[in-house]
């Protein structure tokens, strides 16, 4: 696909047409020109935690695409990449499960495209990678999936309407301001009978650190600020895919535990995936003496016998469907034939025919 025919999936920004072009550093990465409605919120544009837009706004995304570009040009930025990786092969893995091919497909903050490389382009035959850092997009991996790449912040998809057979999205919605309205945006780019598979951060991720930063800053400053994101409780994924027309919806969580030699390692590799906080709440600077106490509280609450400490990520895979005729539907109330009281009798009737069945041989 050309990067003309990617504009043809392009709907307008603000109230004219969207303009776009090429990016001049990579042939095949088409840039958004924000409009009114299209600009990314940070201090410079006076979208702050007290602006009137009527939406939710707990994160700085201006911040979250510096901390992206910043970690994307790192010289061993590539090991800092192994969380990333194994959550995008578990996101193709259901991928794979569903036994249709998929003309066109869409990755939402793909970043580096760490979902692409473990698909053929039997079951994607075109992909459309989207994310709010160029420097990461200029990065991508290769993989034998024709792929464009669109410089686009997720909460602003700026795709026409039933564009996409599939959507996917691997470790980025959790830094997402408005989610119940994103995955409204991700239903209205689906086609009919489309199917949206994403994998994002879930409540319990690094709560390891989270405590114990909250003790040692309790302990040596009287009080604690947040210095870890707030995060999605899998109760309320469901009620938001659904709240966002979805059904046949699937919702999975899986822990993902590494170890480090200490919280230093931990928060250093936090930085280098470009996953540091990024809350307008959050707090610039942490004193010596609470991060010496925080490294002491994690090693004393959860250090292993060989001297690291564990930290927790859970990951939160939802797989939710936009709606079509031919898809399988409950059947009306009132219809089924056998009663569950009835369940016990039936129960009963498959070991008695399997005792005389045994009787007879």
């Amino acid at each position: 696909m050309s990067c003309r025919g990617i504009q043809k999936l392009l709907q307008g920004a603000g109230s004219g047409p969207a303009a776009w072009s090429r990016t001049p550093a990579v042939s095949c990465c088409c840039r958004l020109r924000s409009g009114p409605c299209r600009a990314l919120s940070g201090p410079g544009s006076g979208a702050g935690p007290g602006s009137g837009s009527g939406s939710m706004n707990v994160f700085n995304r201006e911040m979250k695409r510096r901390q992206k570009n910043w970690a994307a040009v790192l010289q061993d930025g590539h090991q800092y990449d192994y969380l990333r990786e194994e959550v995008g092969s578990r996101v193709a893995d259901r991928v794979y499960d569903i036994a249709r091919s998929f003309p066109l497909a869409l990755d939402m903050g793909g970043g580096k495209s760490y979902i692409a490389e473990h698909l053929s382009k039997e079951v994607v035959q075109r992909l459309v990678l989207t994310d709010v850092s160029q420097q990461a997009l200029k990065l991508g991996r290769r993989s034998e999936i024709p792929t464009r790449s669109v410089v686009a912040d997720e909460e602003f998809l700026p795709f026409r309407e039933n564009s996409f057979h599939l959507v996917v999205s691997s470790f980025s919605l959790h830094w997402i301001n408005d989610l119940p309205r994103v995955l409204s945006e991700i239903h209205r780019v689906l086609k009919p009978d489309g199917v949206f598979i994403g994998a994002m951060a879930g409540g319990d991720t690094l709560y390891e650190l989270r405590c114990s930063l909250q003790l040692a800053q309790s302990e040596r400053e009287g009080g604690f600020s947040p210095h870890v994101s707030p995060y999605t409780a899998v109760t309320d994924l469901g009620n938001l895919l659904g709240r966002a027309r979805f059904n046949m919806l699937t919702v999975d969580v899986d822990d993902v535990q590494v170890h480090y030699p200490g919280i230093m390692e931990l928060m250093t590799d936090l930085q280098g995936m470009g996953e540091s906080n990024c809350a307008w709440n959050r707090r610039s600077m942490l004193h010596r003496d609470t991060m010496l106490a925080a490294a002491a509280v994690y090693k004393e609450m959860y250090g292993n016998p060989d001297g690291s400490v564990p930290a927790t990520f859970q990951i939160l895979y939802m797989i939710g469907w936009k709606p079509h005729e031919s898809q399988a539907k409950p059947a009306c109330r009132g219809s089924a034939t056998v009663s569950f009281r009835d369940l016990a009798k039936i129960n009963d009737h498959f070991w008695m025919n399997s005792l005389r069945k045994r009787k007879t041989y």
